[in-house]
């Protein structure tokens, strides 16, 4: 069999299987799509459906093609259909399977059939990586950046090769071929067109999370909670945590002595992301009051899942943040619309009432004058 020798095709399931690390089922399929792609090249058209059988122990193969039996007298394709008089017995409706021994190919359905192995083998081999990596999605792993591209970054894992698009990037980070860099395994694109895909992120809220996880040990214990995150990744983070265990100040927990643990996860995405750390609270209004820090509140109305909050004029802009910012991760975080109002302070209503009072009695004053003057 010119370029495609079936006996030796016994021996390279075993030695494919323990190189690649894939069950001899998976490579026992892979060649026989190879044989039915080969035959189907020489004795057939691309519509026929053809399964091929081959037997590891003689290496020999036979090919099976399927045809459906229709109603005799019509016209009908001879690649995919069969007449019911020729179907010995079979029904109309029914599927006639017509065996072939294979016996040769020519040299370019033997290329045919090697190209069919090695897409196969890879897209195997592919997806067999994949399920190993299926257990870490929400981890956090390490790899290295091995491609730049306009709209996603590759990273080397080893084993696979993980894409990170653009949106999962930090905005504003810079990357570089061969540098060592730490990535959440986010998801798997199983809608490809190169085959299952795994998609890492340094932009999701979740890797915040696991770097945390990383730095607090009492996470793990569960003397800690993280309730809750919004964050834009490269400008700023807020992050709710709580404790039901007396004594603890979940905030300080997750700063650490000195800053330390919340410095180790800032040294990770870099300085120009801000962590604002806010105390999680099942009081809406003082949820809402914390999530707007560094800005203090006045006052909190709400009302269904919107929440109207007052502010003094000093505090106004902080409270917003640069270009709504503050205001937006607030109501991300807790999941209510804020509305931020401002309200003038008790001093300065003090003040204003003072001043209008002594505007008033300065009128009063000229009016009596006028009056005896006439």
């Amino acid at each position: 069999m010119e370029g495609l020798d079936l006996k030796q095709m016994t021996a390279m399931v075993k030695v494919i299987s323990e190189e690649k690390g894939l069950p001899e089922e998976t490579i026992l399929d892979i060649i026989q799509t190879a044989i039915a792609a080969a035959w189907r090249r020489d004795n057939g058209s691309r519509e026929m459906e053809v399964r091929a059988a081959f037997d590891m122990n003689k290496g020999t193969a036979k090919v099976y093609v399927a045809r459906t039996v229709v109603e005799d007298g019509l016209a009908y394709n001879p690649n995919t259909e069969i007449p019911e008089a020729e179907a010995k017995g079979k029904k109309v409706g029914d599927i006639v399977e017509e065996e072939h021994d294979v016996t040769s190919f020519g040299y370019v359905a033997s290329q045919t059939a090697k190209q069919v192995v090695v897409q196969r083998l890879r897209e195997a081999e592919r997806t067999a990586v994949m399920a190993v990596y299926a257990d870490k999605i929400g981890t956090i792993i390490t790899g290295t950046v091995s491609k730049i591209l306009p709209k996603l970054v590759l990273i080397d894992l080893g084993r696979a090769t993980a894409v990170m698009p653009k949106s999962e990037q930090i905005d504003g980070e810079y990357y570089s071929v061969g540098s060592r860099i730490k990535v959440l395994a986010k998801s798997i694109d199983n809608n490809s067109d190169k085959g299952p895909q795994l998609v890492v992120s340094r932009g999701a809220a979740g890797f915040i999370e696991q770097l945390f996880r990383q730095e607090v040990p009492e996470l793990e214990t569960g003397t800690v909670e993280i309730m809750g995150i919004a964050r834009e990744a490269g400008r700023r983070t807020k992050i709710a945590v709580a404790t039901s265990t007396p004594g603890i100040d979940p905030v300080g927990t997750f700063v650490g002595g000195r800053g330390v643990r919340v410095q180790a996860v800032m040294n990770e995405i870099g300085e120009r992301e801000k962590i604002d750390i806010i105390t999680w609270s099942d009081n809406v209004s003082e949820y809402i009051r914390e999530a707007l820090s560094p800005a203090e509140v006045i006052k909190v109305e709400v009302e269904g899942k919107n929440a109207k909050v007052y502010v003094s004029d000093e505090q106004q802009s902080i409270a917003i943040g640069k270009q709504g910012q503050n205001v937006r991760l607030a109501s991300k975080l807790t999941g209510y619309e804020i509305d931020i109002i401002l309200q003038k302070s008790q001093s300065k209503k003090k003040k204003q009432n003072v001043e209008d009072s002594l505007l008033n009695a300065i009128e009063d004053s000229a009016e009596e004058e006028t009056s005896e003057e006439a």
